[in-house]
């Protein structure tokens, strides 16, 4: 028996979740002997993965109203290609994966044109934390004939609105399954126990890079001149940020090192971790490093949000919204400034009474995402829906 899934997400964190799930759909395929056909809107870890891409979405992802506008139009294309090879071949099945306002066009759409191909949204977005109204969550259950939760705080707000849900835990717990040791990832990167490792993760989006590079390398800079012996790492996320990061690197005269292939090392070895507000900051969590959390739209964006669509949130961060708890520090908009960054750093670098009520509550918040298996419970319910 054949089957044909299309999976549709975008931006950096999509594509690691995508290609974990189409590894997952794989792997059971072959123990149930079924041919499997993925087809996608993704990025290269999904195509690496066994998916054949209809189209790269890793690149064009964006926060807020205006910071979306250039990417309208590309979308628009690459929704339009999409669809005329899924009406040329239909999907037996179709997931989406985060990435809302994309996802739930695209996700009407194929409803209106295949009624009998069920839908399942893995990794809702997480209008459940910021949405002033039920609007973006009706809509989405409206979308979909199943919802697979990575959290379970979403997976009961989503059930209350109507959505059939089954909660999966979440699928960096099974990336990080093999992660290296603290021991073992610093000594893959040569660093004594003199040095002072501190990852810098500033953007998976174009956007980032204009709003949180300035801020943080500012505040690298003077940690820097306040612990010599301090080192930076920056982990690629996507190769094209290269040059304007080696940019950034220089003009704040920054010792860091940039790159693209030794991402599990880097953040298994930090001692501290400069974070944008993402995936990422969860993985850190699993992994037990102090972080700090920024993240910061366009002035005119965040007035719209606060002041005519009234949001409101609580938390940004992933290790903070499992248990909707102040586990790790946030600075958001306006408080994303060096002062405020190098403040919380120093701090964590030297209070070891925190560090240690951090490594506590990361622990705490590691029994709710869920125990290893994720990615193939999240198969196993996409079989059952197909079947």
């Amino acid at each position: 028996m054949s089957y044909r899934i299309f999976i549709s997400t975008g931006e950096v964190s999509g594509d690691l979740q995508g290609s974990l799930l189409v590894e997952a759909l794989f792997r059971q395929a072959e123990r149930a002997d079924l041919e499997l056909d993925i087809v996608a809107l993704g990025g290269d870890r999904m195509a690496e993965a066994g998916a054949k891409l209809l189209a790269k979405t890793s690149e064009i992802g964006s926060v807020g109203l205006l910071e979306s506008l250039p990417f309208v139009f590309p979308t628009l294309q690459i929704q339009k290609r999409a669809l005329a090879e899924l009406t040329a071949r239909p999907p037996d099945l179709v997931v989406l994966i985060d990435y809302m306002g994309p996802n739930l066009s695209i996700g009407k759409v194929l409803k209106r044109r295949f009624p009998q191909v069920p839908v399942v949204y893995y990794i809702a977005p997480q209008t459940w934390v910021w949405s002033p109204s039920d609007r973006d969550a009706l809509r989405l259950v409206e979308t979909s004939d199943r919802l697979l939760a990575i959290f379970p705080e979403e997976a009961r707000y989503f059930e209350a609105k109507g959505a059939s849900v089954t909660w999966v835990g979440h699928p960096l717990v099974d990336r990080l399954a093999d992660a290296p040791s603290r021991a073992t990832a610093r000594a893959a990167l040569n660093l004594d126990d003199n040095t002072l490792a501190v990852a810098l993760l500033p953007a998976s989006r174009h956007q980032e890079l204009r709003s949180l590079v300035p801020p943080m390398f500012e505040a690298a800079r003077r940690l820097q001149e306040k612990l010599p012996q301090v080192r930076f790492w920056i982990p690629l996320s996507l190769e094209t940020y290269r040059d304007a990061l080696e940019r950034a690197v220089s003009e704040y005269g920054l010792q860091a090192e940039i790159t693209s292939d030794r991402t599990p090392e880097i953040l298994a070895a930090a001692d501290l971790a400069l974070t944008k507000s993402g995936t990422v900051n969860l993985e850190l969590a699993l992994l037990e490093v102090p972080q700090i959390v920024i993240y910061a739209v366009h002035p005119v964006t965040a007035w719209i949000a606060r002041k005519l669509l009234g949001f409101d949130i609580p938390f940004m961060s992933p290790p903070n919204l499992v248990q909707m708890k102040a586990i790790v520090p946030e600075l958001l908009q306006e408080e994303v400034t060096p002062e405020n960054i190098l403040r919380e750093a120093l701090d964590l670098l030297s209070n070891p009474d925190r560090r240690q009520k951090t490594r506590n509550d990361y622990r705490e918040m590691r029994a709710a995402v869920g125990t290893v298996g994720a990615c193939d419970r999240a198969a196993a319910e996409i079989f059952k829906t197909l079947r």
